[in-house]
């Protein structure tokens, strides 16, 4: 098993910090769409964003992955003590962020708009308080259910034969998901985590069963051969669905984007490994970036709304750029800045008390 550099960097953090950041295309890609763009425009957009279409995955991949990493080196860790750990890092951010979209921001809602407090709840809860927030309300499920998956990786440990069943029975599930689906009447199947299900198991089972890194890194070049052949299956699909692009129709639940976000997150984890085994430059940078991620996930599309309305006077392509450039800065400075803030309230209440 790779050392884990730089006190708790883990190939988790590489795929974290990789999605978080190209997932702000995917947000970026929604409010240009509305422009409308040329079609040569929308071609470039729908490249760009099918390439980007695999960061809800690493990010689910690569959250199990950590969390079972600590778990398997704190044993002692109890389910109290994990609680009250996600309930300051993941939902106290949401329920945050998910205020300031829905009462300063009201006009970025998903669906339905809140009329009173029951649907005011409503959007709250289900994600459509933002376009991106069905995500985080899916993977907070995940958070809950996180003992589920301890256990998993407890019978699983290091015996390759039990991951590979486990694999098996959850890409069985998986494929009849995929069939049943397209008939499956309401949009909240996003918001279900069963839909997501294999990039957690697979998350869950890669700490221990480490074997998978060195030989992928052998065979890096097929992988990327592969990674290339999924990007052209997807971008055929893509072509073939003509104009006007519809990045709707990108869906996560189709045979070609599972191989795809697959694949891209073998090719982030064997260049993470490759890099904490030369105790690369990226690693400390990734841990940071991968330790504000969430936070910056949460926050993101505030701040490219925000400036999205400040940039009109300017040509579609030169705004996707500013725009982009800006919101991850913004994104990333709030989530470092607020954690700032509050941790200097803390010190002070805490001085006061005393």
């Amino acid at each position: 098993m790779v050392k884990v550099t730089a006190g708790k960097t883990d190939i988790g953090d590489y795929l974290k910090a990789t999605a978080c950041t190209l997932v702000m295309f995917q947000s970026l890609f929604g409010f240009a769409m509305k422009q409308p763009p040329t079609a040569s425009q929308q071609w470039g957009i729908g490249l760009i964003y099918d390439a980007v279409k695999f960061t809800a995955p690493a990010f689910i991949f690569g959250i199990l992955y950590t969390i079972i990493r600590v778990h398997a080196q704190h044993p002692e860790q109890t389910y109290g003590t994990y609680y009250r750990r996600q309930w300051s890092a993941m939902f106290v951010p949401t329920i945050w962020w998910t205020l300031a979209y829905l009462l300063i921001l009201p006009q970025v809602q998903q669906r339905t708009p809140y009329i009173n407090v029951k649907s005011f709840l409503w959007q709250a809860v289900n994600g459509n308080a933002a376009p991106h927030l069905w995500y985080n309300s899916m993977m907070l499920q995940f958070i809950l259910l996180m003992p589920l998956f301890w256990a998993l990786s407890d019978w699983a440990g290091t015996d390759a034969k039990r991951g590979w069943w486990a694999l098996a029975i959850t890409g069985a599930l998986y494929a009849a998901w995929l069939v049943v689906f397209p008939h499956v009447g309401t949009y909240l199947v996003d918001r279900v985590f069963l839909s997501f299900l294999p990039y957690g198991v697979a998350g869950t089972l890669g700490w221990r069963l480490s074997g998978w890194l060195p030989w992928f890194d052998r065979y890096r070049y097929g992988l990327v051969a592969g990674l290339l052949a999924a990007y052209g299956w997807i971008t055929w699909q893509l072509v073939g669905r003509g104009l006007p692009v519809r990045l709707a129709q990108a869906s996560y639940y189709q045979w070609s984007m599972t191989v795809y976000a697959f694949a891209v997150i073998l090719a982030v984890a064997v260049g993470g490994y490759r890099q904490m085994r030369h105790a690369g430059k990226s690693v400390g940078p990734i841990h940071w970036l991968a330790t504000y991620a969430y936070r910056a996930f949460l926050s993101h599309v505030f701040w490219l709304t925000l400036i999205w309305g400040l940039t009109t006077g300017l040509p579609l392509v030169p705004r996707l750029l500013v725009c982009y450039s800006l919101t991850w800065l913004a994104a990333f400075a709030s989530a470092y800045g607020f954690h700032l803030a509050w941790q200097a309230l803390k010190r002070r209440l805490l001085v006061r008390n005393a």
